[in-house]
């Protein structure tokens, strides 16, 4: 027999109400689990229970996991939620001590970065344990920030051409393969300017995608690439969506990578679209809430006929532009 106090019992099934608190004591009781150590007294409370107990070691809830939480786990590991609810330590135990193994013996792997797979691999043998199990619940229910395990996320990765890695240079954001593949074939060609810039890289941005491949600049870019001298142009439809994907990139880029229009390219573009009977309908969904950003390196006449164009429900793709252009 051992003793157990009523607090420890209760914090066992700290959800309970307190009549569900006393209904279960009532049922071990009833079951022989239990006996009361009558000296201790009563909590005063109505309906009164006994302070102190004596209880059968095989029988007491979860005493052995207790014990492990108290006494096992690294102190950074908070122990608190899985005293409260010791059923949900006993179904996560199993990758709560890999953790606790980790933090224990591999900490200094830290200090290298990994990507979020690679760090889940590392601690729980599972790459998607992280990205696509439980493994940030596990991380929540012991008090552990992710960012404390110096992981990133990895985005495609840039799909792009160098002309030559000379510094600095200009390097142009593309929205859409075709105008990537025409450019790039310009160069090959040996053209030694791009509507009357000297273009040392070209970057597929894929529409959206450039987006999220753009966080991982400072990761994934070539040396050359994030020479702080460098501009960086950006160059896609003439759209709501095309306009949305500049300014969404323009948010994620650090201090120093921010890309700005191809000015020259916008405006050949327009050039071509006068000529045209009727440019196409915008595609429906898009969403119409752009700022001013992509706007405010324009003239003003140029601005005014962008904007012109595009209420009026029309756009101009980019590829309205080809190699013969370029």
């Amino acid at each position: 027999m051992k003793r157990v106090s009523l607090d420890e019992l209760m914090k066992l099934h700290s959800s309970f109400t307190y009549g569900q608190c006393y209904a279960y004591i009532m049922e071990l009781l009833d079951a022989g689990k239990l006996k009361p150590v009558k000296s201790a007294g009563t909590n005063g409370k109505s309906p009164a229970l006994c302070l102190s107990y004596w209880m059968t070691e095989e029988d007491k809830p979860y005493g052995e996991l207790e014990e492990e939480l108290k006494f096992r786990l690294e102190p950074m590991i908070s122990i608190e939620y899985y005293l409260a609810h010791p059923e949900e330590y006993q179904k996560d135990r199993r990758w709560v001590l890999l953790l606790n193994e980790y933090l224990r013996l591999n900490r200094e792997l830290m200090e290298q970065p990994e990507s979020v797979n690679e760090r889940s691999f590392e601690i729980w043998n599972r790459e998607k344990f992280l990205s696509k199990e439980q493994g940030y619940k596990i991380l929540k229910r012991c008090g552990i920030d992710a960012v404390f395990f110096n992981m990133y996320e990895t985005a495609e990765p840039l799909s792009y051409y160098s002309n030559n890695r000379r510094t600095p240079q200009i390097m142009l954001i593309l929205e859409n393969k075709d105008t990537f593949f025409s450019m790039r074939k310009a160069l090959l060609d040996g053209k030694p300017e791009i509507l009357g810039e000297e273009i040392g890289t070209l970057i597929y941005g894929g529409g959206k995608r450039i987006v999220k491949s753009f966080r991982d600049f400072e990761l994934s870019a070539e040396p050359y690439m994030k020479y702080s001298g460098n501009q960086i142009y950006y160059f896609g439809d003439l759209d709501y969506e095309g306009v949305g994907i500049y300014e969404s990139l323009l948010r994620q880029c650090a201090e120093g990578h921010r890309p700005v229009p191809f000015v020259s390219a916008y405006e050949k573009m327009l050039e071509k679209a006068g000529q045209i009977a009727e440019l196409p309908d915008t595609k429906e969904q898009q969403n119409r809430k752009i700022g001013e950003e992509f706007f405010s390196n324009f003239s003003e006449e140029t601005v005014r006929h962008m904007l012109e164009i595009l209420e009026t429900g029309r756009y101009i793709p980019q590829e309205i532009l080809n190699v013969s252009d370029f």
